[in-house]
């Protein structure tokens, strides 16, 4: 019950995502948050009030001009009776009417009038979300000290396209208003853990780079996990083309050498997970004009090997009471494991075998190998198995408390 006597007002607005709210409300409850809904006319052409009503067990708002709601001046109440206000989706519109300060409907005047932190999950086509009026509008919203969750990357349900531009699953909203009200004490309350994600890019010349396919969403995900369970996360990320992880403070790097020098500056930590796909050489010297074609046919790369991260924290003298390695194989995914966990000092290493669509993929399929044994997982979206490591991590971490 981390929302436990936490006042939510949801701002449902106007778009396909509208549906996704159904689930942030079963979501929002089940942690104990009693959640007041207001929706736009435009949220109505999506989800009814009926079921809005269902879930949330209390009357839906909507108009701005209601005899009997404005008696008392409605949209001040509901502004003022709130911990925290989600808007949920936030169109370009309402981006833009926020920004402009434009109380014309319900929802304007409350978000006016409102003095509890707001957060919004935007959700719109990802030609509006990068139009340079929505970037203004960001900006501003953001200098006025609101808060974003998303949005997300992948297909447009409306019109097939892919891009950023869909609305942060319901989740993901939950840690995000969670870390705002300072809720969710979990289990690795307390706690600092370390994780790495993404590939890092190693430069040829100014224009090429030697990377690999990692999308990092896995080590996102798992990061946004162990924050959800109370954590405090340093996130050290490669070049991805994903949002950070909400309650998570994320460092962005671009080699292996800076992504080394981030991670030992964050120690020390109680918890290191090393997710990220490292690349392992690099060229001994980028060029610093872009290499041409010439007659003299390709030119010859000497390549020289990068720091080994896991190993050098597994094994150093600020070593975390928990080491977590991945090892992605395409053969010989156990013994290639096993030999990783003795060679690294790590305590754990999750094994994934990617030789399919892993990598940039939605789901993943996990065995991790300690030195008790080998434990299967069944394939899960890599939410899930984000989730249910994280749990892991706290168990194993209040087992090292033990005497």
């Amino acid at each position: 019950m981390t929302l436990a006597d936490k006042r939510i007002l949801l701002i449902i607005g106007g778009g396909i995502a509208a549906y996704k709210t159904l689930d942030l409300i079963r979501r929002l409850r089940e942690r104990g948050a009693a959640v007041t809904p207001v929706m736009t006319r435009a949220a109505g052409e999506f989800v009814t009030p009926l079921s809005v009503g269902a879930l949330t067990g209390k009357k839906v708002y909507g108009e701005l001009f209601d005899r009997d709601d404005e008696q008392d001046v409605g949209h001040i109440r509901l502004a003022r009776g709130a911990d925290l206000v989600i808007v949920a989706p936030a169109s370009a519109t309402r981006m833009g009417r926020m920004a402009a300060g434009i109380g014309d409907d319900l929802a304007g005047a409350i978000l006016l009038a409102t003095r509890a932190p707001v957060l919004l999950a935007p959700a719109m086509n990802p030609a509006m979300w990068t139009h340079p009026a929505t970037r203004r509008s960001r900006e501003t919203l953001k200098g006025d000290g609101l808060h974003f969750v998303g949005p997300n990357r992948g297909e447009m349900a409306e019109s097939g396209e892919s891009g950023e531009g869909r609305m942060a699953e319901p989740l993901e909203i939950v840690a995000a208003a969670e870390a705002i009200l300072g809720a969710g004490a979990g289990p690795l309350a307390g706690r600092h853990v370390l994780v790495t994600s993404g590939p890092t890019h190693e430069p040829i010349d100014p224009v090429r780079y030697i990377a690999n396919r990692s999308s990092g969403r896995q080590g996102h995900a798992i990061a946004a996990s162990l924050a959800r369970l109370g954590a405090r996360v340093t996130l050290v990320s490669g070049p991805v083309a994903l949002a950070d992880p909400p309650g998570v403070s994320t460092i962005h790097v671009e080699t292996a050498r800076e992504m080394l020098a981030a991670v030992e500056a964050a120690l020390p930590t109680d918890a290191a997970v090393f997710v990220a796909a490292v690349a392992d050489w690099r060229t001994e010297g980028d060029a610093a004009h872009k290499i041409k074609k010439g007659p003299e046919g390709p030119p010859s790369l000497h390549l020289v090997e990068n720091p080994d991260i896991l190993r050098t924290v597994g094994t150093g003298p600020r070593r975390p009471a928990l080491v977590v390695g991945f090892a992605a194989e395409t053969r010989d995914l156990l013994e290639n494991a096993t030999a990783k966990l003795e060679r690294k000092g790590a305590d754990l290493i999750v094994a994934n075998d990617v030789s399919g669509d892993v990598m940039g993929g939605e789901a993943n399929t996990v065995r991790l190998v300690s030195r008790d044994g080998v434990e299967e997982w069944p394939r899960m979206p890599k939410e899930a198995v984000a989730d249910r490591l994280a749990l892991d991590i706290a168990r194993r971490l209040a087992e090292t408390d033990t005497p």
